[in-house]
């Protein structure tokens, strides 16, 4: 073979080694290359060739898909691909939207002997609130798959309609002495007989805070509750002459008032004690002070202001307030507290403590304090203490509450009375009488929870009356009449003038009870009679 042979096989046999070695190196990128499919939420599937070896986060980056903070990829981003490998990315939101839907007013029909039975009054025009849900609501590939409620605000309280309605009055029964109550949030008075009842107060408004009458029922004080962006919630009030036929209410200067009560034996002089408005609950805090206002007779025209106890922290729970209680001489001022009884010297105004309990704890936004109740004489003062516990319970946890008497200026300081008579047993002193033998004699009346001790305890809602000796012997029910019929309710009951009826609120109207018989007769029939006052 000639030399220019020789050459041109040499290029042909390295010309077929190129493409050899080129169609080699084909081979081996498309064996490196890998399809993979991706489905994206509700979009077509998607072919994606890459280059091995990477990752399924890769595939997205080329195929430049975006993740929300929602989404689910599966597999994981982390995931090395494989040759048919499919990937699914799950759209995935999360909004919170809120609606807004409308809260119903009720509407409240109330009775009231001031009206023609069967007329009716609208008091106050119903209006519908506003309650905002707002909703955790989770939507996959753009289909809603959950819908949670997180949150309800009511944006605006319903207001409820009110109607009143006229209601024939019960019977016209005889008493002595002139009884007020509270109804319908006004002041009602009745002298000698229910038929001669009418309103002392025409508006509404009375908080009930505040509502005691003077000694010879000419003088009648309250509170009204204030509707205000002021600080205060409400104002106190007075009427000075009851036996008018138009009464005038005249407002006085203090206001934010937790205790009033009017002074024996001091001409036209009102106590009252006052707090400071805040807006966490209860809504006020106590200054546990105590001060004397005098008013003239005629025109209520503040006449002196005088500080009797000086603001203080009050003690344990003290926030909730101080409440005082003259004898009916006027010569000696009780106090009661959440955590203890005492008197107060009025010569030199310091506060002396009888004696002292733990506080009840009752796990809510209140505070339990004693009632207070001076004998006529005006030496004995009666209450209801904080007893220890009969196991192992803690001491603020005890349900035991015992009445108590004391003589705050003789030997004997306190002494139980009736053990386990019940959280709100409210003793009350009545009016001293003759007896048969025509001794002076006298009673007390309290509240006994129906189901025992266990019913001291804040769920107890039902109450019997009894009557007792001053010693707490020879005690008896006078109502209700049976084991069986309805209870009463926790309320402070009132003596009348000569010791033979007490007044109570049964089943929201007025009722009294002669002590003797038993016998019971119904003096109102609205349904919202409540802080009954019995004086001569």
């Amino acid at each position: 073979m000639s030399e220019m042979g020789r050459l041109r096989a040499r290029n042909l046999l390295l010309n077929l080694l190129l493409i050899v070695v080129l169609a080699a190196a084909c081979r081996q990128e498309e064996e490196q290359q890998v399809r993979v499919f991706l489905d994206v939420g509700a979009e077509a599937r998607r072919i994606v060739t890459m280059d091995r070896p990477t990752i399924v986060k890769d595939v997205l980056e080329q195929a430049e898909i975006e993740l929300g903070s929602d989404d689910r990829v599966n597999p994981s981003e982390n995931t090395t691909i494989s040759e048919g490998l499919v990937i699914t990315v799950t759209r995935v939101t999360v909004d919170t939207p809120c609606e807004e839907t409308v809260i119903p007013f009720d509407r409240e029909v109330l009775p009231n002997e001031a009206m023609e039975p069967g007329e009716e009054h609208l008091a106050q025009t119903g209006r519908n609130g506003r309650l905002q849900v707002c909703y955790r609501v989770e939507t996959v590939n753009g289909e809603e798959v959950d819908r949670v409620a997180v949150s309800r605000v009511v944006v605006e309280e319903p207001v409820n309609e009110i109607v009143f309605r006229g209601v024939a009055p019960p019977p016209p029964v005889r008493f002595e002495g002139t009884l007020a109550y509270l109804s319908n949030g006004n002041a009602w008075i009745m002298r000698g007989n229910s038929s001669t009842k009418r309103p002392l107060t025409i508006d509404g408004g009375l908080d009930g805070r505040v509502f005691v009458l003077s000694p010879n029922g000419r003088h009648l004080a309250f509170t009204r509750v204030v509707q205000s962006d002021a600080d205060f919630f409400n104002s106190l009030w007075v009427i000075m002459d009851t036996r008018d036929r138009d009464p005038e209410a005249v407002e006085l200067l203090p206001d934010n008032v937790l205790f009033a009560e009017w002074v024996p034996g001091v001409e036209s002089t009102l106590s009252y004690s006052t707090s400071d408005a805040r807006p966490a609950s209860p809504g006020w805090q106590a200054k546990n002070d105590l001060w004397l206002i005098t008013l003239d007779e005629d025109d209520a025209e503040i006449l002196q202001v005088l500080n009797l106890v000086e603001e203080s922290s009050g003690g344990l729970l003290g926030w909730w307030g101080t409440s005082f209680h003259w004898s009916p001489d006027g010569r000696r001022l009780a106090w009661a507290r959440p955590d203890g009884v005492g008197t107060v010297n009025l010569n030199t105004r310091a506060l002396s403590p009888l004696f002292d309990f733990p506080i009840y704890n009752t796990y809510g936004d209140w505070a339990w304090v004693p009632s207070l109740s001076w004998s006529p004489e005006s030496n004995l003062l009666l209450t209801t203490i904080h007893a220890p516990p009969p196991g192992v319970d803690a001491p603020e946890d005890s349900p035991v509450f015992n009445v108590a008497i004391s003589a705050p200026d003789a030997a004997l300081q306190i002494a139980d009375l009736i053990p386990a008579a019940g959280i709100w047993a409210n003793p009350q002193f009545s009016p001293m009488i003759e007896d048969d033998e025509g001794n002076q004699a006298g009673y007390i009346a309290y509240l006994r929870p129906r189901s025992g001790l266990s019913a001291s305890a804040l769920d107890s809602q039902q109450y019997e009356l009894v009557v007792a000796d001053r010693d707490g012997s020879n005690a008896r029910v006078v109502f209700p009449e049976g084991s069986q019929a309805p209870g009463l309710t926790p309320q402070t009951v009132a003596w009348s003038p000569d010791a033979r009826h007490i007044a109570f609120i049964f089943q929201g109207d007025l009722w009294i009870v002669e002590v003797a018989s038993g016998a019971t007769q119904r003096l109102t029939a609205d349904r919202s009679a409540s802080d009954p006052r019995w004086v001569e």
